[in-house]
Parts: C-alpha cells; sequence; structure tokens
C-alpha cells in the first residue's frame, strides 16, 4: 500500500515540475509495483490524465494555457489514440515493450544533452525561431495562426495521441519538445498547454479503453490519487528548483528505468 503511494506521488512531481514525467508512470507500475503493460496503461492514463488535468487548470488560472492550440492538438490526439490501441492489440508485448524502451532511451538522452550543453540547446532554439511556424504575437501573447502553424500543432498533437494509446503515455515528452521546436512560446506556457493537451488525450484514451470492456484494478486508485497529490505540490515546487539540475535528474532517472524495463524484457530471451 505504502508503494503505491510513493510510486505513484513521485510520478505526479516529475509531470508537475517538467510537464513530461508523465514517462515514468508505466516504468513504476511495472517495475515497482509488478504491473503488466496492459494493466499499467489505463492505470498509467488516468493518473497522468488527471494529475495534469490540475495542472491545466493552474496553468489557466495563470494565463498560461493556449488554449486553441491546447484544443487542436487534444483532438488530432483523441483521433489517433484508437489507431495506437488498434496497434497494441496486433503487436507483441515484447515488441511493444522495446519500442517503448528506446523512446524512453531517446526522451533521457535528449533532456540530458539539452541540460548539459546549454549552449548548444540555445544556439539551435535561436535558429529555430528564426524558421518557427508558430509564432506568439508579443502583444497578446496568442499564437498567430497559419497553415504552417495548424499543420504542426495538428502533427505533434496526432503523434501524442498515437504513442498514448499504444504506449500508454500521456505525450508530453512530445508535445514540450514539440511547441519548443515550432514555436517560440516560452517554457511556462508550454508545459501549461501540454498538460492541458495531457489531460483531454488520457481521458478520450481511457474512455475507449473502458468502451472495449478493459477494468481497472480498485487498488489502483491508492496510485492514482498520490499523483494527484504530487502534481500539486510540484507545479508548487516547480519555480523553486534549477531548471537544469531538474532536467538532469529527471533523464538520469528515465534512463534507468528503461534500462530495467529492457533487461527484464529481454531476459526470457537471453536463458
Amino acid at each position: 500500500m505504502v508503494l503505491d503511494f510513493l510510486y505513484g506521488a513521485g510520478v505526479g512531481l516529475a509531470l508537475g515540475m517538467t510537464g513530461g514525467g508523465g514517462v515514468l508512470a508505466v516504468p513504476a507500475l511495472m517495475l515497482g509495483l509488478g504491473y503488466t503493460l496492459p494493466q499499467a496503461k489505463p492505470v498509467a492514463l488516468i493518473a497522468v490524465g488527471s494529475a495534469a488535468f490540475i495542472g491545466c487548470l493552474d496553468g489557466l488560472r495563470r494565463g498560461l494555457v493556449r488554449y486553441k492550440a491546447a484544443l487542436l492538438m487534444a483532438l488530432l490526439g483523441a483521433l489517433f489514440a484508437p489507431v495506437g490501441l488498434w496497434l497494441a492489440k496486433i503487436l507483441s508485448v515484447t515488441t511493444l515493450m522495446i519500442i517503448f524502451c528506446t523512446v524512453l532511451l531517446f526522451i533521457s538522452a535528449r533532456m540530458f544533452a539539452q541540460a548539459v550543453f546549454p549552449h548548444i540547446s540555445e544556439g539551435n532554439q535561436e535558429q529555430n525561431l528564426l524558421t518557427a511556424k508558430c509564432l506568439v504575437n508579443p502583444s497578446t501573447g496568442r499564437f498567430q495562426w497559419t497553415n504552417r502553424c495548424f499543420v504542426s500543432l495538428s502533427t505533434i498533437g496526432g503523434v501524442s495521441g498515437l504513442f498514448s494509446g499504444m504506449l500508454g503515455l500521456g505525450g508530453g515528452f512530445i508535445i514540450v519538445p514539440g511547441v519548443r521546436q515550432f514555436s517560440n512560446l516560452n517554457m511556462h506556457g508550454t508545459v501549461a498547454t501540454a498538460l492541458a493537451v495531457i489531460a483531454f488525450i488520457s481521458a478520450g484514451t481511457v474512455s475507449a479503453f473502458l468502451i472495449a470492456g478493459g477494468v481497472i484494478e480498485p487498488t489502483a486508485w491508492r496510485f492514482i490519487g498520490a499523483a494527484l497529490a504530487g502534481m500539486l505540490l510540484g507545479r508548487t515546487l516547480a519555480p523553486k528548483v534549477s531548471g537544469s539540475l531538474l532536467q538532469i535528474g529527471f533523464s538520469l532517472l528515465v534512463c534507468v528505468a528503461a534500462v530495467m524495463l529492457l533487461v527484464k524484457t529481454l531476459m526470457p530471451f537471453l536463458h
């Protein structure tokens, strides 16, 4: 029982502080609590989606959420989530786990490089701003909508939904770097908008799961409740913690989780 609360709070804390901490939900459930991937996916999505909704409300209160962009990405995410669910049914659990671990390792490497080599990241960001497809109007703080902006955000939302359905990921690890890559929206606005999208996509994916006859174990609600509490704490602590230090720690944690899951997945084939 205690582990349910500890792992759930940890996931919520990471999500609240980084916007992409939801990638740890499935590893926490599988490695820490003994869930299988099919069991972990809906629980992770409910926990991450609920926690993201709390963070989204906080972002709305502060005027940080770009709600039109969030709704567009969420709509495309909801449309592609069933495709991810379908892929999850036709692919073996081993294949899904290898894909999942590969995604985690990519996220870890990218975040670590950005934190350790900030000058390179800043240079890339300056270059990105010259070719940004979604520019924020400095006088209103809102996106200047163009066809390129519409297509870019739609693509980000669709890919997020696909991974949400297939692997049980909220999609923040795609939304945050994606929006940062294609726009000049600041980090606080990006995280707040990502949390709104995650909440909508997770809700759509879980609804599809339940409509298809899926069941959530009663004990899973302890993990979900703790994730909500962790989110509230994370949103409070985020402004007080060094961004680079937090990013390095988070990237290393994701890397360890990915390696442990990969070893666990491949172990039966090594005997």
